[in-house]
């Protein structure tokens, strides 16, 4: 199904998705055809599910990103999965097993900012808020 070259084309892939099928071509010695090929494939075969874009938030005024766990109060998880989307700020979610019921990472301007959607997020649950310093690149 996937062999070395399909692993080594996701990897590259997931480094800069907007490496030409010529670039990874020459990269791991195959022809932009057999490139697009193994590419169109993995996307067929949902190994591929999407490209997505990173964003420099800092440049755009954003310059607070932040880890948010929160711990829902009872009865509030239905309501809070159903308008986590109305929130602007939060970039992922996810639901976690633990203490907590969600994992938040949310992008915003400043500390009235993060005090602003804090004390929206209170309506739902307890939050406990990590303040991201910097982001620790993973070598592909």
């Amino acid at each position: 199904m996937v062999d070395g070259i399909d692993n080594r084309i996701i990897g590259l892939l997931r480094k800069n998705s907007r490496y030409s099928f010529a670039e990874i071509g020459r990269i791991i010695s195959l022809s932009p055809s057999s490139v697009r090929e193994r590419i169109q494939k993995l996307e067929d075969l949902g190994i591929i599910e999407l490209y997505s874009l990173k964003v420099n938030y800092a440049l755009l005024g954003y310059g607070m990103e932040v880890f948010i766990l929160l711990k829902i109060f009872d009865g509030k998880l239905k309501y809070f999965l159903e308008e986590i989307h109305d929130f602007v700020e939060v970039e992922e979610a996810h639901r976690i097993t633990g203490p907590y019921n969600i994992h938040i990472r949310a992008i915003l301007r400043d500390q009235k900012h993060l005090q602003d959607f804090v004390d929206r997020l209170i309506n739902y649950g307890s939050p406990t808020t990590l303040l991201i310093l910097s982001d620790i690149e993973k070598n592909l």
